[in-house]
């Protein structure tokens, strides 16, 4: 039977997301003249960091190698015990100028722990190692990327193939180096790729089983099974498939390509579409062979349409599709941040557990450019007021931007001024600049309103007798609510 994962580390943090390097790479870099004395050289490094304090424990994350001279070292037994509770992968000894050989004691501690310990020499600076770590990083992060997107290119090629669903199951396989089973609500297999033992299908089986056919249930998998790695994803569509996949090893990057293969395989065995569908998907791809909106807008549905952007998710290559079916609507761009999403407006958008939602009014088709932005800007305002649902609101320019934002800027616009200045300006400016009729709301003299004004203009550096000037400063000092310094 399929188990769960067990965490990879005891520490209480999580392993920083950094893409993983054998230690081995770092040992073969002859410039560092590196060195292993103890424990097992089948270890990944996510992170490196240096301290010499006798207890580090409090800031390891996990899966670093740590560096150390030993300085505050007098207990190497419980200093290595301490590494590894809080889940270090490997520990650096410097040498010189606090020892000269790294201490016996050290050596049997980190034996006895299975704690990877690497002599580092004198001419090799504690920098020069993290450089190289961070470097080999680099290069694994461009590999990833590079293979990605092959993958891509390669399960994109084979959804195009007359039987597109046996080539991307046979693509998807080939990229990972296993098994790509497609699993039918009714029993039925479809796979491609090397066999693999009864014990492990028996145990991917079992594990298909687990995810979409139950309402709420995951949508996705893994465990363990015949000594493979299994995973299982609910393809969307509500039709019970669910595709499988056996491998020996995890690679980085192996759920993005198994992400693609499920969109793929969701849309190749999706049932037939409406009329209205086809009209939609028409727009769409006019729209990607350089149509404009106004020009697409004549395929989709008259509308109105409303224009929902989303953050937030439980970080599945599913999640985006799961909002789109908790509102209702299939249209749905999950490639950045933030998910957006284009529903009828007739359809009622509610909070949803887990997302942060912004909503624009509704629009027709020529207007959804302006509804986008409208779903933006009540998006940034949901997450400033820590609000699950924002709606856009209406009420002419001034409602478009966000008051704390508007606030913030007009206490900065206005710090150089001070009372009586503040309410002598907020008085010319509602008076269209009439020095008479602001001395008289005023209760002073002509002239004192002029050399207040003429010292607004030099605190502020700006020019009074502009326009734009004016009517930013009038924004300005209504944002503030009549808050005076």
């Amino acid at each position: 039977m399929p188990t769960a994962e067990a965490a990879p580390t005891p520490h209480a943090h999580p392993t920083p997301h950094a893409h993983p390097v054998p230690l081995a790479a770092l040992l073969t870099r002859e410039d560092l003249g590196l060195r292993q004395l103890a424990g097992p050289p089948d270890v990944s490094l996510h992170w490196v960091h240096t301290s010499e304090m006798a207890d580090p424990y409090p800031y390891l994350l996990g899966g670093e190698l740590l560096m150390t001279a030993g300085v505050l070292l007098t207990d190497p037994a419980r200093y290595v015990e301490r590494l590894a509770e809080a889940g270090a992968a490997a520990l650096g000894f410097g040498l010189v100028p606090v020892y000269d050989t790294v201490p016996a004691a050290l050596v049997e501690a980190c034996e006895r722990h299975a704690m990877p310990l690497i002599e580092v020499p004198p001419a090799t600076p504690f920098t020069a190692v993290a450089r190289a770590l961070w470097r080999l990083m680099a290069e694994a992060r461009l590999h990833e990327l590079r293979r990605v997107s092959e993958a891509q290119q390669s399960l994109a090629t084979a959804a195009a193939r007359p039987a597109p669903v046996p080539a991307v199951l046979g693509a998807l396989a080939s990229r990972l180096g296993g098994r790509a089973v497609l699993f039918g609500p009714g029993g039925t297999e479809s796979a491609a790729g090397r066999e693999i033992p009864a014990e492990a299908a028996r145990a991917l089986a079992d594990l298909a089983g687990v995810v979409g056919p139950r309402p709420g249930g995951p949508a996705t998998a893994s465990g363990d099974g015949g000594g493979l790695r299994l995973t299982a994803y609910a393809l969307g569509g509500g039709d019970g498939l669910t595709l499988g996949v056996a491998t020996e090893h995890r690679a980085s990057g192996d759920h993005t390509i198994a992400g693609v293969a499920v969109v793929l395989l969701s849309l190749l065995t999706a049932p037939h579409r409406a009329a209205d569908a086809t009209a939609r998907d028409t727009a769409l791809v006019r729209l990607l062979l350089g149509a404009t909106p106004a020009d697409a807008a004549g395929a989709l549905q008259p509308g109105p349409w409303t224009v929902v952007h989303a953050r937030g998710g439980d970080g599945t290559p599913f999640a985006a599709a799961t909002l789109g079916a908790a509102l209702g609507t299939p249209l749905v761009d999950a490639g950045d941040e933030p998910v957006r999403l284009l529903l009828p407006a007739s359809a009622a958008v509610t909070a949803q557990p887990g997302w942060t939602l912004g909503v624009s009014a509704p629009a027709e088709p020529r207007s959804l450019a302006a509804a986008d932005a409208q779903a933006a800007r009540a998006l940034r305002r949901a997450k400033a007021t820590r609000a699950a649902l924002v709606r856009h609101r209406t009420g002419g320019f001034a409602a478009l931007i966000d008051g704390d934002e508007a606030a913030a800027y007009a206490r900065d616009l206005l710090a150089p001024l001070t009372e009586p200045l503040t309410e002598t300006l907020r008085t010319w400016l509602s008076l269209h600049g009439s020095w008479d009729r602001t001395a008289v709301a005023q209760d002073i003299h002509r002239n004192t309103v002029r050399q207040r004004i003429t010292r607004c203009a030099a605190l502020l550096e700006r020019d009074l007798d502009d326009p734009d000037v004016r009517m930013e400063l009038w924004f300005a000092l209504q944002s503030t609510g009549g808050e005076t310094r």
